[in-house]
């Protein structure tokens, strides 16, 4: 089973890539040729992404960076994380190290139901459903860093370096309170690899085990499915 899944992630990161650059080569064909055909499939893609609904973007904030070199390197690098995925629904969920807030080690179990230390959907989830789950949120490397493939307007993130500048960024995400624990992984990317994380991904975790995985997002991401899996366990 564990080399049909390995196989699995393989091909689709495979894909993911091919699909990627086909696309992009595609807009950037239309872009010549057909400039308006192309914004408008660009906008129905940014449906998808949930960008169109951020009031803070403005399609010329983000629609240019799809054809940078830079966005290219990051499908790259995403899909190179993916290929270390261990998490699957059904199964043990990696226990990965990560680091609380104030640097100090800890890991994925020990934020588990009854073993704990003492975004709008996401914190009302936590509202809603924390009388019979612990939420957590794990602080990746940065999905658009100012001096990777970023969208203009955006925060001044710049590729995490070291654990403190990681650190440093995640305490900028807590400024949004998120109702629940941030930690963040570890340098090595190891939870966002094991987990297939990258750039974000909604999990639930029962007695150990995967017991809900969601798709990777953006286009992934959705809290609702995350509702209805707690909605039967409560």
């Amino acid at each position: 089973i564990v080399v049909v899944w390995r196989a699995v992630i393989y091909l689709s990161a495979v894909a993911m890539i091919l699909f990627a650059i086909a696309h992009l080569t595609l807009l950037k064909l239309l872009s010549v040729v057909f400039p308006g055909l192309m914004k408008k499939i660009h906008l129905k893609m940014g449906e998808k992404f949930t960008m169109t609904q951020n009031p803070k973007f403005k399609y010329e904030d983000w629609g240019p960076s799809f054809f940078s070199l830079a966005f290219i390197k990051t499908v790259l690098s995403v899909n190179w994380c993916s290929l270390g995925l261990e998490a699957f629904e059904g199964h043990a969920a990696p226990d990965t190290a990560l680091f609380t807030l104030d640097g100090q080690k800890t890991s994925i179990h020990r934020f588990l139901k009854g073993n704990r230390p003492l975004l709008d959907e996401f914190k009302q989830l936590v509202k809603d459903f924390s009388d019979v789950a612990d939420f957590l949120v794990v602080y990746l490397a940065e999905a658009h860093a100012t001096d990777a493939w970023a969208f203009a307007n955006n925060v001044d993130i710049k590729v995490h370096k070291t654990l403190e500048e990681r650190l440093a960024a995640a305490r900028t995400l807590v400024k949004e309170d998120p109702l629940c624990p941030v930690v963040v992984d570890e340098m090595t990317n190891i939870t966002a690899s094991k987990y297939g994380a990258l750039p974000e991904r909604l999990y639930v975790i029962q007695s150990g085990k995967v017991f809900y995985q969601g798709g990777i997002g953006p286009w992934g991401y959705n809290p609702e499915e995350v509702r209805k899996v707690l909605e039967k366990i409560k």
